[in-house]
């Protein structure tokens, strides 16, 4: 089965592009990154902070059914425009993986869809091609995909 979710990656560089179309309108696909409880929803961990605003800070952290945190994330919001685009740093805590640099598209096409274009930048070819040994992919597409249907529930 063919994944919504695409992400290219080109021999030799040290980023990734990961682009989806959903069959949101723009302002529902925007909220589920900056509404904390959508957020916690559709990415299945805890929000321990959210300030979606220029310059704002967020922590994300996952725990096991004993409540042990088993991930953890964190980073500063760069940009923040509504609806249009957020740049931010993304660093998963307690991993061989540095710091990325993320830069969020959100694009109207149409009144019901919209399309979302994620430009990931790493230190180094090695790092990006690390992250790509992982379930990457998968995993984020199941994330999409619950996305959509967590946040179109919304639209009715």
């Amino acid at each position: 089965m063919e994944l919504k979710t695409k992400i290219h990656a080109e021999d030799s560089r040290q980023e990734l592009v990961v682009t989806r179309t959903f069959d949101l309108p723009i302002e529902l696909l925007f909220k589920a990154y900056e509404d904390p409880d959508l957020f916690e929803q559709w990415m299945t961990t805890n929000v321990v902070k959210l300030e979606a605003k220029k310059y704002g800070g967020y922590r994300f952290e996952t725990t096991n059914p004993e409540g042990q945190v088993v991930f953890s994330a964190n980073g500063t919001f760069h940009e923040f425009e509504p609806n249009k685009r957020i740049v931010r740093t993304f660093e998963m805590e307690n991993t061989p993986f540095e710091v990325q640099l993320e830069f969020l598209e959100f694009e109207k096409l149409t009144d019901t869809t919209s399309k979302f274009t994620m430009h990931i930048v790493y230190r180094s070819v090695a790092m990006r091609n690390q992250m790509l040994q992982l379930p990457f992919a998968q995993g984020l597409n199941m994330a999409h995909n619950r996305l959509e249907e967590i946040v179109s529930k919304l639209k009715q």
